[in-house]
């Protein structure tokens, strides 16, 4: 069933651009769009290695195509998005005559999600970083989405900071989502002010019926108690929420961003 995982943009680290003379239409533009291209060829061959073989993938941002052409080796098709009509028409005619690579010209924002099974592959611009993951949160025939994200965007949401985030939580029990390793930020040029990561968001082969689920994740985040079990306590009586913590293993004190994805089903099942 089709979920809806709306939620805030995250992507706000980048340093501010210098002012003065000397920065030519294309820095503008590279600045504006957000495009940091991958130029290291190992780094190339960890993301499409993360990836894994498709038979169709949609990769958000092709910018020169680097990415797109290694992901034609091991994927039966490659649907590449360029928003840079300079960009894009440079990698359309470079993929002129080649039927595993079609070059869109224009936002992938604005796509449709196909019919078919699909993937999303990217180095994603940092900007629009939680506008695209949730495209594919919403993405009803999405398998996996492998993307470079800035490192702390990748931390964050799959709990490496010891923490973890709401869209996290309120998606776990339909994805997984993996951290496969850090990307140093002289990987790309031009180079960005902070590293980047792979961040690996996975559908799961069953999909629970929770209807409620992510509302109810929602009002505990709330924190209107100071702990979980507290403002659950506002809405439940005191022996049904302490059998729904006792039940998911829960210590009654502990603040809502370290409880982990895995018990709020379990107290979502007592307490939804």
């Amino acid at each position: 069933m089709a979920q809806s995982f709306a939620h805030g943009n995250y992507s706000h680290t980048q340093k501010k651009a210098r002012t003065g003379g000397g920065r030519t239409a294309r820095d503008q533009r590279r600045r504006t769009l957000s495009q940091n291209f991958v130029v290291d060829p190992e780094v190339v061959t960890r993301l499409v290695r993360a990836a894994g073989p498709h038979d169709l993938v949609l990769e958000p941002g092709a910018g020169e195509g680097v990415l797109t052409r290694a992901l034609a080796d091991s994927c039966g098709q490659v649907v590449g998005y360029e928003v840079d009509p300079l960009l894009a028409g440079k990698l359309a005619a470079r993929a002129r005559g080649d039927a595993r690579i079609r070059i869109v010209r224009g936002d992938f924002l604005s796509a449709r999600a196909p019919r078919e099974p699909f993937a999303v592959v990217g180095n994603i611009p940092y900007s629009i970083t939680s506008k695209i993951v949730d495209w594919c949160l919403r993405a009803p025939t999405l398998t996996s989405a492998t993307l470079v994200t800035q490192l702390e965007y990748a931390r964050k949401r799959t709990g490496d900071f010891g923490r973890w985030s709401m869209l996290t939580v309120q998606t776990w029990p339909w994805y997984s989502w993996e951290l496969l390793g850090h990307v140093d930020r002289e990987a790309f040029r031009p180079v960005p002010a902070v590293d980047s990561a792979i961040l690996r968001i996975e559908r799961r082969a069953q999909a629970p019926d929770l209807p409620g689920y992510q509302d109810f994740v929602d009002y505990g985040f709330t924190g209107l108690g100071g702990s979980l079990h507290a403002t659950m306590r506002l809405r439940h009586p005191a022996a049904p929420v302490d059998a729904a913590f006792a039940a998911a293993g829960v210590a009654r004190d502990t603040v809502v961003a370290h409880v982990h994805p895995d018990r709020w089903p379990i107290l979502f099942e007592h307490l939804g």
